[in-house]
């Protein structure tokens, strides 16, 4: 019984996730329909098959953001990855990242702290890489195009810059939980219940972001977000090019239109599954400044975000699935965790052992 509730629950809040897509998002049958009709199988499965190597990618770096005493396997972080974009995706204003922390800690036995700081560490790397990306793309583009903006250079150049102090940001992430800390303290946070337990989870998550430190460990973990990055980048261009979009239009316009829509969706005023600010976005970025004529820049875009929302829901619903059959399958007391609770009891002897 406990077995199929675990397999039950996650696939009934995954259902609801899509139920909530489509009641409340305004999506419609006919709408998918009419995004799948204009593409054709190759552009897809190439599209899904980016989508794969993105999500893999992002498994290998909360795995190697999590230390490696609480780290779990690649499945059951795969497993997790997909659920959390698809809430992410699916929920409004951002409410979904939340999700990581909670599954990594429900499925995994990750301590909220140790999610916290990789759910910190791997967005700030995520902006850090966007601006970088968009930066490059304005320098290719003001570079090769004379018809262009002239301010997409000096743009360009601002960019990487911003890139530059969000990787600098993201590498002494530890610095924020300190400052979070001090500024709940002079707001007399602690003096609350729950605010003293958060407070208590923001000095572990730092404790955590400075064992990650500066060292390979963090290289190695920006070097994955660069070709997580690289990997969307490459299948917005896949659909993008797929769904109507010119052909004179070369990478770095792709990134730079899709890089668009991105930003706006990161906005924390975005509705269910980002409809709206990810189609304001991409209009922008090929209609106003790139020069695409502004219905066939709205169509792509709405036929990119229905075909790529129709590839979260899938890997989403299987991953929530997944993560069902793999509690199933675990055994009801982790031994890790087993043994790190006896070596604390032999360390620490109670007042009845001591009797």
């Amino acid at each position: 019984m406990k077995s199929a509730l675990r397999i039950l629950l996650p696939t009934l809040f995954a259902a609801l996730l899509l139920v909530g897509l489509f009641h409340w998002g305004g999506v419609e049958a006919s709408d998918l329909r009419g995004a799948w009709e204009s593409l054709s199988l190759g552009a897809w499965l190439a599209a899904l098959g980016l989508h794969l190597l993105v999500y893999n990618l992002r498994a290998v770096r909360y795995r190697l953001l999590i230390p490696a005493a609480h780290r779990p396997d690649h499945w059951n972080v795969l497993a997790i990855s997909a659920g959390h974009n698809l809430a992410t995706s699916v929920l409004p204003a951002r409410t979904g990242d939340a999700s990581l922390v909670l599954y990594l800690r429900a499925q995994c036995g990750v301590p909220v702290e140790l999610g916290l700081a990789a759910l910190l560490v791997s967005r700030l790397l995520d902006l850090a890489t966007l601006a970088l990306a968009l930066g490059l793309a304005c320098l290719a583009i003001g570079a090769f195009d004379p018809t262009q903006p002239a301010w997409m250079t000096p743009f360009g150049a601002g960019l990487l810059a911003a890139g530059g102090a969000l990787l600098v940001l993201a590498a002494f992430a530890d610095k924020l939980t300190r400052v979070a800390t001090k500024v709940a303290r002079v707001l007399r946070v602690d003096r609350l219940r729950l605010g003293s337990k958060l407070l208590d989870k923001i000095d572990e998550a730092g404790h955590a972001l400075r064992e990650l430190g500066r060292g390979p460990r963090f290289v190695g973990v920006a070097l994955l977000t660069c070709g997580v990055w690289l990997g969307l980048f490459s299948m917005y261009s896949v659909l993008a090019f797929a769904l109507g979009l010119p052909e004179t239009l070369g990478f770095p316009e792709a990134v730079f239109g899709s890089g668009m829509a991105v930003v706006t969706n990161l906005l924390p005023i975005n509705a269910l599954a980002g409809f709206g600010t990810h189609e304001m976005g991409w209009a922008f970025g090929f209609s106003e400044v790139l020069g695409v004529p502004r219905d066939l820049a709205l169509a792509t875009g709405v036929g990119m975000h229905l075909v790529q929302l129709a590839n979260v829901c899938l890997l989403g619903v299987l991953g929530h699935v997944a993560m069902g059959l793999l509690s199933a399958g675990r055994p009801a007391v982790d031994a890790r965790e087993l043994e790190r609770l006896l070596a604390e009891r032999v360390a620490k002897p109670s007042v009845e052992d001591a009797l």
